[in-house]
């Protein structure tokens, strides 16, 4: 026998004897603070909830009675609709603008540089007080050859187009935004990819539009998800053109002649919320729908499928 001989401590895995070693009894750390914080925060808030719900200010009576008025559910549907067409012009002019910006033409490059320059740099709601003065400073709008024949002509004064110039105005300040997401988007995606779809013989158009944006649209997604959420609340300055349809535009018109602003405004909010709430569920989904292959964790699914396939390959051997 050797000088030091070799013991084997039954359920001891460094032993060689192969059993597993027993579970540790973990206890987990007090943390007393985390539940004093916890409960004063619950005490906080309920004492807000009894305070709201018995106060006389806010106008609970009037809150439901004006919740599914006919005139806030028109200036629901006003919003949506400013909020979607908003929303498309911006997509589709900050794919130009990102696109522009990468282009190798310096002219384009110089041309998307200043309108992101103008547009992000001035106030959202100056630019609408703009557009809604638009038609003092243009009264007339010609179409046709440039001091040449005019083919049509339209007075914009007469057009009453409140509802189109607020587009516009929401719609060219938001694409400004998405342009710089779009262009981000573009450049996660690596540069084998270009280098592969010229080797293919794509042109560089051909490339953004066929390789480059269905890959970049992972990174895009979230961010506009964020944008439209954010373009839903923009619209309510739209009384700076003047436009008062919207669900805003409402609640204060009604406010003014009843004289409960507090409660307008909380049908408002609610209104404000649960539109909200439909867009974050709906972006959730659209944003899982892009990450697919992304995660490197498989699912259950994926799982017993890749079981199913080994299972036949074990027994082979």
């Amino acid at each position: 026998m050797s000088d030091v001989d070799s013991v084997t401590v039954p359920g001891n895995p460094g032993r060689g004897d192969g059993l597993e070693p027993e579970p540790i009894k973990a206890v987990p750390l007090r943390r007393p603070g985390r539940w004093i914080a916890a409960a004063i925060i619950l005490v906080l808030l309920g004492l807000f909830i009894y305070g709201a719900a018995t106060k006389e200010a806010y106008g609970w009576d009037t809150y439901a009675k004006y919740l599914f008025d006919t005139r806030i559910l028109s200036g629901v549907w006003i919003t949506l609709q400013l909020t979607v067409l908003a929303m498309a012009l911006a997509i589709a002019l900050g794919v130009i603008l990102a696109v522009m910006r990468l282009s190798p033409n310096p002219v384009l490059r110089a041309v998307a540089w200043v309108y992101l320059w103008i547009f992000r740099g001035t106030p959202v709601y100056v630019q609408l007080v703009f557009w809604g003065l638009f038609p003092s400073l243009y009264k007339t709008l010609v179409l046709g050859v440039p001091f040449g024949p005019h083919f049509a002509e339209f007075n914009i004064q007469d057009l009453q187009a409140a509802f189109a110039f607020a587009v516009i105005g929401l719609g060219l300040n938001e694409a400004a935004y998405m342009a710089e997401i779009v262009r981000a988007g573009i450049n996660s995606v690596g540069d084998g990819q270009r280098e592969a779809s010229v080797a293919l013989g794509m042109s560089w158009t051909q490339t953004m539009r066929r390789t480059v944006l269905p890959q970049a649209m992972r990174v895009i997604i979230p961010p506009t998800g964020n944008e439209l959420i954010g373009m839903l609340k923009t619209t309510s300055l739209v009384t700076a053109i003047p436009l008062t349809s919207d669900l805003y535009g409402r609640t204060r018109d009604i406010s003014s002649v009843n004289f409960e602003p507090i409660p307008l405004l909380l049908v408002g909010a609610t209104w404000y919320l649960a539109v909200t709430s439909v867009l974050m569920v709906g972006q959730f989904y659209l944003e899982r729908y892009y990450s697919r292959g992304i995660s490197r964790q498989l699912t259950a699914k994926q799982l017993q499928e890749l079981a199913d396939a080994q299972g036949p390959v074990e027994k082979a051997k």
